[in-house]
């Protein structure tokens, strides 16, 4: 199976992937932030589509290898639909969640760092939100504000139990 996790900085993406391949067996986590290091000093505009297309190679060379991948990174409909046009015909179920806490908790010190966010991120934060990147329309979207990490990935895992995977035709 294939399972994207999206959502803006400081949802909660990178740990809740990190939970649920733990428990999920034979399972990759790709997380896409860290492809974008290879090229990090090229702009956000021309390396997020670079990333992307990275990180399709390695969902790609994993599921032929029979592993379920989790892919975590900021989705709009757009991008998740073209990424998912590119790994539909490996015949695999596919599951799409983004994680949407309240702005206030967003914009908040979280996740397992527990670095400062600076004014730039923030303004990143406030952007992704008036543009309803946490609600885009697409799969499952979970309000994580006020549970644990743990419950979060007890949410997804419910619903993953309960094959509710993703209706690629109405993408």
């Amino acid at each position: 199976m294939i399972i994207f996790i999206s959502g803006t900085i400081n949802a909660g993406k990178s740990t809740i992937s990190e939970l649920i391949s733990a428990r999920i067996e034979n399972t990759a986590h790709i997380e896409v932030d860290l492809l974008r290091r290879f090229i990090k000093n090229i702009p956000l505009e021309i390396a997020a589509p670079i990333s992307r297309e990275n990180t399709i190679s390695v969902a790609s060379n994993l599921i032929k290898r029979k592993f379920n991948v989790i892919i975590d990174y900021l989705l709009s409909k757009n991008e998740a639909k073209e990424m998912i046009d590119q790994l539909k015909d490996l015949d695999n179920e596919i599951y799409f969640f983004t994680l949407s806490p309240s702005l206030e908790n967003v914009l908040t010190t979280r996740g397992g760092d527990l670095q400062e966010l600076d004014e730039d991120q923030k303004d990143r934060i406030r952007y992704h939100y008036s543009i309803g990147i946490n609600n885009p329309g697409i799969g499952i979207v979970i309000n994580s504000t006020k549970q644990t990490p743990e419950e979060t990935a007890d949410e997804i895992a419910s619903h993953i139990k309960e094959k509710h995977i993703l209706d690629i035709t109405n993408i």
